[in-house]
């Protein structure tokens, strides 16, 4: 069974940690000053290729990741986590900021048909905007088959068996390769980066590309009007009987 080559999406995102905020004028959120990091779904998918690797199953696992220059930082946070090579499809920031599941899927695919990896490991959702789709349009717009929401992944001769999780139990699949896989929480537990890991990502290859050289021309119609917080939850009242909260129902027309 030949070694497979891994290409993983990553993406960078506000840190889990961080409490979000929106901007004054409404047309996103504060990210400026503002811890990012490694999406968490995204690294458990390479978690998972790294893991392949050591196995013997892959030969290389490529981190890629669509955005601004800061993007950097996430990519050699992959090399450090095992990625062998990462790439950055590198985007001015106001194209960055703008940009959509669809955007990322076909620079995806041009990559894609460009490096030929034989397994595309992504995050099943990113924890910013949770759209869940940028898997299904990569397996879509390349023609391959796909297995989401993966919480196991064996690879086999010209194969990878996938088993999701659906609302009945498990399902198991197996995909011819090439195919696109999607992690879900329960894939796998990351490790952490060793510092001499660390220091060894900075000698580790970082390339750079951009939409025009892939032939991309970005720009889904999808456009931003607004974005406002969650109202603030109004405070609880406390009631001794049964005939004050009937009372306080009629009262607000829920009865």
């Amino acid at each position: 069974m030949a070694a497979l080559r891994v290409l993983v999406g990553v993406k960078r995102v506000i840190d889990y940690a961080v409490k979000v905020r929106v901007r004054p004028d409404g047309a996103g959120v504060q990210s400026e000053g503002v811890k990012h990091s490694l999406n968490p779904f995204c690294e458990i998918a390479l978690e998972e290729a790294v893991r392949l690797r050591e196995r013997g199953a892959a030969r290389e696992v490529l981190a890629v990741s669509v955005g601004p220059p800061a993007c950097q930082e996430t990519l050699r946070a992959a090399l450090a986590l095992g990625a062998d090579r990462a790439l950055l499809v590198a985007l001015p920031p106001p194209a960055a900021a703008i940009l959509t599941p669809w955007d990322v899927a076909r620079l995806l695919a041009a990559l894609a048909r460009r490096e030929s990896p034989d397994l595309v490991l992504l995050g099943k959702q990113a924890i910013d905007d949770d759209c869940n789709q940028t898997g299904q349009m990569l397996a879509a717009l390349l023609d391959w088959p796909q297995g989401t929401f993966a919480s196991r992944v064996a690879v086999e001769a010209g194969a990878v068996r996938v088993e999701r999780e659906v609302d009945g139990g498990l399902e198991t699949l197996r995909l011819r390769l090439p195919a696109v896989v999607t992690a879900d929480l329960r894939l796998n537990e990351p490790r952490y980066a060793t510092l001499p890991a660390i220091m060894k990502a900075k000698k580790k290859r970082l390339e750079e590309t951009t939409a025009a050289e892939l032939g991309v021309t970005l720009g889904s119609g999808l456009r931003v009007l607004a974005l406002a917080e969650p109202p603030a939850r109004q405070p609880g009242r406390r009631l001794e009987t049964t005939a004050e909260l009937l009372a306080q129902l009629r009262q607000s027309g829920r009865l």
